[in-house]
């Protein structure tokens, strides 16, 4: 490969590991996964992803980006995911400084890795003020505004998935209750329809499952997506408000639902976003499919100008 070199990028999420390289005009070059490891030993998740990585050619590449669920210290990246428990405190930077010596490693949450691809090269390119979403095994976020990524006080600004769309609602892996996370993501989703007696005689049914029922006209699995995305609908309408959007795009396993999901979400945002400017956003899918985290991952190097704080908060070298 001429021209600048590829960035190594890993992708951790409660499902699946996912690892590349990715060149600078974000075409992926090599790629493997494989599923995430069950179980409450960090140290077993950890080495499978060892494995993987021992799988994809790291040798002369520019640095190593991230994404992994959050939250997290940032950007020291001690990573606590809420639907990987066996990680908590887990010391992930620092583990893949020691694995490649000499090159940045720069990690952030794994949804704002979907947000930095969809602006970076998807379905948000050219525009400067966007959210984007990932809705599958949880439901997270990333914010760019005025054409640069959003990082907050701690690095876990656009944790859409933990803003509140019913108080009354169920509880939350947070600890809350009645969180966005809590409604819409795919075995929330599949939890709530057995409870209404859709397929309550199977062991655990997935989020695809239901969706592959609302399409035949199954009214619980119909009503569940109706659920989730009446629940997505008001968040946006709700980010919108606050941070004057023009794109929301969304991706993840639960958004391959496609109309099923995409129909009651716009119906409820067009009846909550109500002022002038917030009429204006898109609600469109993502544009990247199930590669899009690696992508992102990779421009937090590649366009670490656009997507990477050099300093933290308090002044101190984020690298």
């Amino acid at each position: 490969m001429t021209g600048p070199a590829p960035v190594l990028a890993i992708d951790i999420g409660g499902t699946k590991l996912a690892a590349g390289t990715v060149g600078p005009d974000g075409e992926i070059v090599a790629y493997d996964r494989a599923p995430t490891p069950a179980g409450d030993d960090p140290e077993i998740l950890w080495n499978a992803l060892e494995a993987l990585l021992d799988r994809i050619p790291a040798e002369g590449a520019a640095g190593v980006g991230v994404g992994c669920g959050g939250p997290m210290t940032w950007p020291a990246a001690e990573v606590s995911p809420i639907n990987i428990p066996s990680w908590r405190g887990f010391p992930l930077r620092e583990r893949l400084r020691a694995r490649y010596p000499g090159m940045p490693v720069r990690v952030h949450n794994d949804a704002v890795c979907v947000a930095v691809a969809e602006h970076w090269r998807g379905a948000a390119r050219g525009r400067g003020n966007v959210l984007g979403m990932v809705v599958s095994t949880g439901v997270g976020g990333g914010l760019i505004l005025g054409g640069r990524l959003i990082d907050g006080a701690g690095g876990n600004a656009g944790h859409i998935g933990h803003v509140v769309v019913d108080p009354e609602g169920p509880p939350c892996g947070c600890g809350g209750r009645g969180c966005l996370e809590a409604i819409a993501r795919g075995p929330g989703l599949a939890a709530w329809a057995r409870g209404q007696g859709w397929r309550h005689d199977q062991a655990d049914p997935t989020g695809a499952d239901l969706a592959a029922d609302a399409r035949e006209g199954h009214p619980v699995a119909a009503a569940a997506m109706r659920r989730a995305g009446r629940a997505l609908g008001i968040a946006i309408a709700s980010a919108t408000h606050l941070c004057d959007l023009e794109v929301v795009a969304i991706g993840g396993g639960v958004s391959q639902a496609g109309p099923l999901l995409f129909v009651p979400l716009e119906e409820a945002l067009r009846a909550h976003a109500r002022m002038d400017f917030a009429r204006r956003v898109r609600v469109v899918p993502a544009a990247l499919g199930q590669t899009a985290g690696l992508v992102g991952a990779a421009a937090l190097i590649h366009e670490g100008g656009r997507y990477w704080n050099r300093r933290t908060r308090n002044g101190a070298p984020a690298e």
